[in-house]
């Protein structure tokens, strides 16, 4: 076998050929050259089948969980592990396409291969199948769901936008809209720490203190007061939490009242492209139960956006370590033209992927935008 491949002798094909994961491994140009007997089995493509042909080549095809494609040059795994000299932390789950065009969700884990002078030379990715895993993900994903709160009639007086991307299947940010009365609309947005099923387990928590106690957020305090005292009883001292704004639109007054629970800084977009912070610092829900919260407001007219997101829209670093923060987020947004056209969530997460230079973020991703007076 030539030198790219790493695999000189038969012991080590034998070795690799008896791994229960698919290993295959490629050139600089991603060509593949060689593929082992848990990758024939996982994929139905053979050796025969795709040694010698380039991966992206009508061959895996891997997509994310979103549906986008990962086999361009600046969002695959295994080209950028070659570019970086570096490999994937944590296992990744895409979806391959299988000989028989079905797709293959798969834990994926990429590395550079290296020659005797360090020089990257080629890529070796390792896979297993995860279809158990994503069948039972998927099922916890449609009951999340139902708990994710849009009870927004048409009103011309005010829009709601939001945009939810779980980190994983699964995530840890919740959120929830509701009308209280004629002029008044009831919001919480809040990021459990960490993501996947435990942080999508308290989401579900909130989606019952939601149920039970969104009459209180005519009062913001009491409401997140009342939240935080419930979501203790739960925690119980296992570190979570969740940072979280709880928020009312009252339209009568034309004002926006919250209360702070550790989350971001809330964006006020004028009609005129100037812009302003609103926050209120306060301990995260969960933490202790005697917490105190504080109310703040801000005067709201028409033409103005309210921009609420999670951690994930500015806790984002490019390849040299460097935080976008919200300076950051506001600059993508007035580069999209926003808010004199109307936001474009797609191409806002897309340009945030961008600026991280990876293949996904690296947290759950929410926004919220409250759009006062006619769309």
């Amino acid at each position: 076998m030539a030198d790219i491949e790493g695999i000189s002798t038969d012991e080590d094909r034998d070795i690799i050929d008896s791994l229960s994961e698919g290993v295959y491994v490629c050139d600089l140009d991603r060509r593949i050259t060689y593929w082992n007997k848990s990758a024939e089995r996982i994929t139905g493509w053979t050796a025969k089948d795709v040694i010698g042909r380039q991966c992206f080549d009508n061959v895996l095809c891997h997509i994310d969980k979103d549906g986008h494609r990962l086999c361009g040059e600046e969002y695959c795994p295994l080209h950028r592990s070659m570019v970086t000299g570096t490999g994937s932390r944590t296992s990744l789950l895409v979806f391959a396409q299988g000989k028989d065009g079905k797709r293959v969700p798969m834990q994926v884990s990429v590395a550079p291969m290296h020659n005797a002078k360090g020089q990257v030379v080629g890529g070796v990715e390792t896979f297993r199948d995860a279809s158990e895993m994503v069948h039972d993900l998927e099922r916890a994903k449609a009951i999340q769901e139902l708990a994710l709160h849009h009870d927004v009639p048409q009103d011309d007086r005010v829009t709601f936008t939001t945009h939810y991307v779980p980190h994983d299947i699964i995530g840890g940010d919740y959120y929830a809209i509701k009308k209280l009365d004629d002029q008044r609309y009831g919001l919480m947005l809040a990021d459990v720490t960490g993501h996947g099923i435990a942080a999508a387990l308290y989401t579900m928590h909130l989606s019952q203190l939601w149920e039970r106690f969104h009459y209180l957020l005519v009062n913001p305090t009491e409401f997140a007061d009342k939240v935080n005292k419930e979501l203790v009883k739960v925690v119980k001292g296992d570190d979570s939490f969740a940072t979280a704004t709880c928020a009312l639109v009252d339209l009568e007054n034309q004002v926006f009242r919250f209360a702070g629970a550790g989350g971001p800084q809330i964006l006020l977009m004028h009609s005129d492209g100037t812009h302003e912070y609103i926050e209120e610092p306060g301990l995260p829900l969960g933490v202790i139960g005697d917490a105190f919260y504080k109310e703040a407001s801000a005067d709201v007219h028409q033409g103005d956006r309210l921009l609420l997101f999670t951690d994930g829209a500015v806790e984002v670093t490019d390849a040299a370590g460097n935080f976008l923060d919200v300076e950051g987020l506001i600059a993508i947004l007035q580069k999209q033209g926003y808010p004199k056209t109307n936001i474009r969530m797609d191409e806002l997460e897309e340009d945030l992927l961008k600026y991280s230079n990876t293949i996904r973020l690296d947290d759950d991703l929410t926004f919220i935008e409250v759009r006062i007076g006619k769309p």
